[in-house]
């Protein structure tokens, strides 16, 4: 299966480079799989932390350049070290040890091969956890086809409406089009949600919306296709934890948390739209304080 890195095409930049030769793409990765830390994680939706945790990995690197990344350190300037598939086998069998509630692939786009490969030699040797496939949501149809049968959840971004948006922050063609039709294709893969006893998902799709200051109208666009196109299927995730980082604190538009105006226009429009159920975070003041020490 690691062929498929001999022409890079895993996302929609395409890049056709030779991974496995050392050749970088977009992502910035070779043919080694690369992460940051691995730890139990309490501050994902209650679905899937529950009072026992999320298995989380977070792998370094990514697909996209978004210039307010809380993730930075690992997503950008590539911070981590580089394990073996094996390695990553033992990862998943020791969080399940540990008591998660499952294996939660942070950021996994570029190396969706290598962590199928690890999923399988983990299941020989006992993992039972359902698995969640955390993305931006910039992804081609073909690699979310290629991962059926090895991920239970699908946790992707819906991040832009708008070309101009996406280009400018994340550096991104065709967001809009290209992660929707990607979710779609997750949710025809994975169906509705299903929970256990304990409300802990098994199964399901659950779509985030991080809104961003200075621009409402876009999560309103996001809201509104969302409303029209998902609702029933999948569980909505609105986040107000934006914080200025990285390259954002120099843009005039994102150097700024969400306004309480903000936030409410975000609720207001939620209830007009009927959207009862799902998630929103309350407006906070210690955002920085979830971001993971990498």
């Amino acid at each position: 299966m690691l062929e498929q890195l001999k022409s890079c095409n895993i996302c929609p930049f395409r890049c056709n480079v030779n991974r496995l030769q050392g050749e970088i793409g977009k992502c910035k990765c070779n043919d080694k799989i690369k992460i940051a830390l691995y730890s139990l994680h309490y501050y994902e939706e209650p679905c899937i932390s529950g009072t026992e945790g999320s298995g989380t990995v977070f792998f370094s690197n990514c697909n996209l350049n978004c210039i307010y990344c809380q993730n930075y350190k690992i997503s950008q300037e590539g911070k981590g070290k580089e394990i073996s598939i094996e390695d990553l086998a033992n990862i998943f069998l020791k969080q399940q040890e540990s008591g998660a509630n499952n294996i939660n692939l942070v950021t996994p786009t570029s190396y969706v091969f290598q962590i199928i490969e690890a999923i399988k030699i983990a299941r020989e040797k006992g993992l039972k956890l359902p698995i969640v496939y955390n993305s931006n949501g910039y992804e081609n149809i073909e690699t979310i086809q290629a991962l059926n049968g090895y991920v239970d959840i699908y946790l992707p971004d819906l991040k832009y409406y708008s070309d101009e948006l996406s280009i400018k922050y994340s550096g991104a063609k065709n967001y809009f089009n290209i992660a929707t039709k990607a979710i779609l294709e997750m949710i025809k893969q994975v169906g509705s949600p299903k929970y256990d006893e304990r409300g802990i998902m098994k199964k399901g799709v659950i779509i985030r919306h991080l809104v961003l200051p200075n621009h409402i109208q876009n999560s309103k666009h996001i809201l509104k296709w969302l409303k029209e196109n998902v609702y029933e299927k999948a569980t909505l995730s609105i986040m107000a934890q934006y914080f200025p980082t990285y390259k954002a604190k120099e843009d005039k538009y994102l150097n700024r948390k969400l306004t309480k105006k903000e936030f409410k226009e975000i609720e207001d429009y939620l209830i007009t739209l009927g959207i009862e159920e799902g998630y929103i975070q309350e407006l906070g003041e210690h955002e920085e304080e979830y971001v993971p020490n990498f």
